[in-house]
Order: structure tokens, then sequence, then C-alpha cells
């Protein structure tokens, strides 16, 4: 069993880091599986072409526009991820749907893909999250654990951990 959890953003522009906010919560928060990685992917495109590849489960954490509020959480699956690059879904939809297609054209897209988006409020130049957005964190973490729990992978609070010793 092989899964990513790859948040993607933009650090300087406002709500667009959300995807690295939601990874680094998940970091800070619990101790997970060896077979579990968590990566702050950034706004690296095609370079994360080999870290995604061949994964049972492949879980990203990113800003969407969907034309729902912000602050809305918008979770898809598989198939629905492609199905939306006819339209922008995220600031990084080029350098997503460029890395998934060329995936599939290499025969090593991921088992299972889900997105877990935020719809941001702002992509203006700086380096705070808005509020709403900043709201958006523990949902969309829920979300993400979730899908965990669908692969079995159990979690323990990171400050749990630290008692245990583990």
């Amino acid at each position: 069993m092989s899964i990513l959890v790859l948040g993607i953003g933009n650090l300087l522009l406002g709500d667009e880091a959300i995807g690295v906010r939601i990874v680094e919560a998940l970091e800070q928060r619990y101790l997970l599986p060896p077979h579990v990685e968590v990566l702050d992917g950034g706004t690296s495109g095609m370079d994360l072409m080999d870290l995604m590849a061949n994964r049972d489960h492949l879980i990203v954490a990113d800003a969407v526009l969907t034309g729902d509020e912000p602050g809305s959480v918008v979770v898809l699956r598989d198939d629905e991820i492609p199905a939306m690059f006819t339209r922008k879904v995220s600031p990084h939809q080029l350098g997503l749907a460029d890395v998934l297609m060329a995936l599939r054209l290499t025969d090593e897209f991921p088992a299972r893909l889900t997105l877990v988006g935020v719809v941001p409020q702002t992509l203006e130049p700086g380096i705070a999250l808005s509020p709403v957005v900043r709201q958006a964190i523990e949902p969309a973490l829920q979300q993400i654990m979730a899908a965990l729990h669908t692969e079995g992978v159990s979690r323990i609070p990171a400050e749990v951990a630290d008692v245990a010793g583990h």
C-alpha cells in the first residue's frame, strides 16, 4: 500500500496556499504509518510526476474554483476529477491536469484519486489566509482523514504519540 497526501499551493497568493496549510496541519496533528507520505508540493507541477506515479491512493489538497461560496470544502473522487478539468477547477489546474494526463499515458495513474479542495475568497498577493478559508482547514482535514480511513489507515494524534514515546 502506497498513499501520498499532497498539498498544492502558492504561499504568496493568499487563499491559494490552503492545500499546503492543510498538509501542514495534518503533519503537525497526526502520526501516520510509514506507507502514508505527506508532501508539500507547492507549485511544482510536472516535477511531482515521479512522486505521484503508481500510488494506491493519491489525495490532493488544493484551492478549487467551483463557483461555490468561499470556504466551501469540495471533495471529488477518481473520474470526477479529470472531468472537472474541462473548466478551471484550481489555480494549478494546468500543472495537475498535465501530471495526471502524463501518468495516464505512462500507465502510472494512481489506483484511487481524491481531491479535497477549498474555494478561495482571495488570490491576491499576501501570506495570510482569509478568515473564511482558514476556518475550512478543519473540515478539509477531516475529509482527508476520512479518505485515509477508507484505506484502513488509523491515525494517532501527535500529542498521544509523544506521550507514548512513538
